[in-house]
């Protein structure tokens, strides 16, 4: 088996077996190709059933010098979920990987934008231009629905089920889930999608996609990014702002006003819970509050206090 065949076998595995998106597929596929521009420009000679732990940690040691620890833990990740691919397909019988640690990273925690900062970048939309409606939309159901990009531009007229009061999400590895919606999110996706999108020369492979380009067609992710960023700068805002940063503040407000973090990680969409814990980690103050005021030994709920 040469590097290629068994790049492409593992695509095809992340695709068919694990669901990944193509997106995920594609970073996947990158570490394993950055190991074999690796080999050759080392003239090694090595292939994916003889590596040995030895010609990884080099390789390893090689990328330190161009990544941060995060970067670095990233890669080694995806290196041995690929040879964990061929131990599960009977190709190894060890994963290399398992010898060499991972860096220690800490945990980063997300940026958050405020309530009113929020709002100062939807005061910065243009709504005089034909997009404006459409943009505005985009950022309420950004925050209003903690959307990760790909769930947003993938999101069809037909999951919107405004009358129960929800929306229907694909996530990672085409998981569904149902979000519940606010009225006020709502409100403008129904003005964009009654009063602008019936105006516009739809795409016949886009007539169920929710939100369009000026060609009819669905947005791309980085169209997305291009909006946040430049509405960010309009409002003035210095923090490092992208479309996953509302999904990060969506998260953080309801914890802040007292969600349950499990609500919180079944609307993300999150599959461990470990996940959503992250934002625990984001407001101390949040986290007083709760002892003070639901712990039975709090003063509020102690009746034995002065005796």
């Amino acid at each position: 088996m040469n590097w290629q065949n068994a790049l492409e076998d593992y695509k095809h595995y992340l695709r068919l077996e694990r669901g990944l998106s193509a997106n995920s597929i594609e970073n996947y596929g990158m570490d394993v190709q950055s190991l074999i521009n690796f080999l050759s420009v080392k003239n090694l000679k090595e292939i994916p059933i003889e590596i040995s732990a030895e010609i990884l940690q080099q390789f390893i040691y090689d990328s330190a010098k161009k990544l941060n620890a995060r970067s670095q833990a990233r890669l080694i990740s995806g290196l041995r979920s690929f040879f964990n691919f061929l131990v599960f397909e009977g190709y190894r019988k060890d994963n290399p990987l398992d010898l060499i640690e991972t860096p220690k990273t800490g945990r980063k925690l997300p940026e958050v934008l405020s309530t009113g900062e929020i709002n100062k970048m939807v005061k910065a939309i243009d709504l005089s231009k034909s997009e404006g409606e459409r943009n505005r939309a985009i950022i309420e159901t950004l925050y209003g629905c903690g959307l990760r990009v790909s769930e947003l531009i993938n999101l069809k007229l037909s999951d919107l089920f405004f009358e129960e009061g929800f929306i229907k999400v694909t996530g990672k590895g085409n998981k569904q889930r149902f979000v519940p919606i606010a009225d006020f999110t709502k409100k403008y996706i129904e003005i964009y999608k009654n009063e602008v999108r019936p105006h516009q020369a739809i795409q016949k492979n886009a007539s169920d996609t929710l939100f369009l380009n000026r060609r009819g067609n669905q947005l791309s992710r980085a169209m997305i990014f291009t909006l946040v960023r430049q509405l960010a700068k309009s409002a003035n805002i210095q923090k490092k702002v992208s479309p996953h940063t509302f999904r990060h503040s969506f998260a953080t407000h309801l914890l802040e006003n007292g969600a349950d973090l499990r609500a919180i990680q079944q609307m993300l969409g999150h599959e461990s819970i470990t996940t959503t814990e992250v934002y625990m980690h984001i407001d101390r103050k949040h986290l007083r509050g709760i002892i003070k005021d639901f712990h039975p030994r709090a003063e509020r709920h102690n009746p034995q206090k002065g005796n």
